[in-house]
């Protein structure tokens, strides 16, 4: 194994570098990676709740501000 890290002696900048490697290193074979069931029905119901004009979408930078805009209004 590895030595435990201090994350919190960590910079802001340096964990954000730690999730990117780890985030590469995770990602690099996708074929390693499954969806479990749920994610596939969750997809379905987001399918048919469009179809039915029910659900709505936003582009991801629209939706990043709603969420900056919500987390900054606490």
């Amino acid at each position: 194994m590895f030595a435990e890290l201090d994350v919190k002696a960590l910079s802001k900048v340096e964990k954000l570098r730690l999730i990117e490697t780890l985030w590469a290193d995770l990602t690099g074979d996708a074929s390693e990676i499954t969806s479990p069931p749920w994610h596939q029905e969750a997809l379905r119901e987001t399918e048919r709740l469009h179809a039915e004009g029910k659900a709505s979408f936003s582009d991801w930078s629209e939706a990043k501000e709603r969420i900056r805009a919500a987390v900054s209004g606490r």
